[in-house]
């Protein structure tokens, strides 16, 4: 914008360098604030009126007169740019959101299962914390602080004694272990599982539409599913029996050592269950096939409470995930025949485990140093 000068042999308002910089931020400023402040002091520097100035749109007679006062009297930043406000103090601060974080950490009231929005609003405004606070609020703190009071997670805190730390170093030393088809590694668990028929006829998924089953069920008692996993050549043993008895679990620890006629050892990794033992397969196989079937192990029990150093409980979940699904399984044979056409179908895509936790990284979290350290 062009302001033609009307000031003749009169004393200019602006300092020679703060005509540059005033120059200067017309050209380039960003801040439209700023650039009009400049536009008035370059027409107050070249003698136009504030009429003028107002009929162009740039500032208010007003604001004109403003503008070329701050200057006077504070220089050239003071014309441009306004102070540094204190503004109106927070509401809600560290304190008073530190203790709304402890109440949200505490037991909901009687009666309920949990707090929720609400709860905790009614909450922090009984207790004084504020007067007026709005769910929203509440659910921005609450996220702050990664809490989420309608998540529980099943979990038991191990003891950390001896016996413990010596079977998990054991369990993760082995699971470190390059991969070696003579000496494979592999892990055992069991899965119940509920069989479910429908009280009602499905009906199928169509274009537009999705799958629907009635709500209502029929129980059809439970099986069990046994689990064997070799996480790093990615082979899997399914095995549906009506219980895991003992004969059940030497029959199917038999099959799994068969798969291995060229091994000269296997390393097995399962819990210590009471069946988990020789004597299934001596009662089962009689003395000498029993023996011989656990001779070719070496036996390696997780802790107790240590469930998840198992990588048979990832291979049941991946199981539970892509075969079983939410689909209701009436009867025991209808369960054993897509067991087993997963079983296959996993076995020809060779789904591998990657386990990363380590025995350093255990030595760091559990914070434990080992005689070796």
């Amino acid at each position: 914008m062009q302001i033609k000068s009307k000031r003749k042999n009169k004393k200019r308002l602006l300092k020679n360098t703060d005509r540059k910089t005033v120059n200067g931020l017309i050209r380039s400023s960003k801040d439209a604030r700023v650039v009009r402040r400049a536009l008035v002091l370059c027409a107050a520097d070249r003698g136009v009126s504030e009429r003028t100035v107002q009929d162009l749109g740039i500032a208010c007679d007003r604001t004109t007169r403003y503008i070329r006062a701050r200057y006077e009297s504070g220089g050239l930043g003071a014309a441009l740019y306004d102070k540094v406000r204190s503004g109106k103090p927070p509401i809600l601060t560290a304190q008073k959101t530190q203790r709304i974080v402890a109440i949200a950490c505490s037991p909901p009231p009687d009666g309920h299962a949990r707090w929720t929005l609400n709860l905790l609003r009614d909450e922090t405004r009984k207790t004084g914390i504020l007067e007026e606070v709005s769910q929203e609020k509440i659910r921005i703190i609450l996220q702050c602080h990664d809490l989420k009071p309608w998540r529980q997670k099943m979990w038991c805190v191990p003891k950390l004694d001896k016996e413990y730390i010596a079977r998990m170093e054991d369990v993760l030393a082995v699971y470190e272990k390059p991969y070696d088809p003579k000496v494979p590694v592999v892990c055992l668990d069991e899965k119940p599982v509920q069989l479910l028929d429908h009280k009602r006829d499905p009906q199928p998924m169509e274009p537009g539409k999705i799958a629907r089953q009635d709500y209502e069920y029929k129980r059809n008692g439970s099986v069990n599913v046994f689990r064997a996993v070799e996480p790093k050549a990615g082979r899997h043993f399914t095995k549906v029996t009506p219980t895991r008895k003992k004969p059940e679990f030497a029959s199917f620890l038999k099959s799994v050592v068969a798969r291995y006629p060229d091994a000269d050892k296997i390393h097995l990794v399962m819990d210590n269950l009471s069946s988990h033992t020789e004597k299934p397969l001596i009662e089962k196989f009689g003395l000498r096939e029993g023996r011989r079937i656990w001779r070719k192990l070496t036996v390696h029990y997780t802790p107790k409470h240590a469930s998840w150093l198992n990588q048979a409980e990832i291979g049941i979940g991946i199981y539970a995930r892509q075969c079983l699904g939410k689909n209701r399984i009436a009867t025991i044979e209808d369960l054993a025949t897509r067991s087993m056409a997963w079983n296959k179908w996993a076995n020809r895509k060779k789904i591998k485990i990657d386990w990363q936790f380590t025995r350093k990284k255990a030595r760091q979290k559990f914070g434990y140093k080992t005689g070796k350290n």
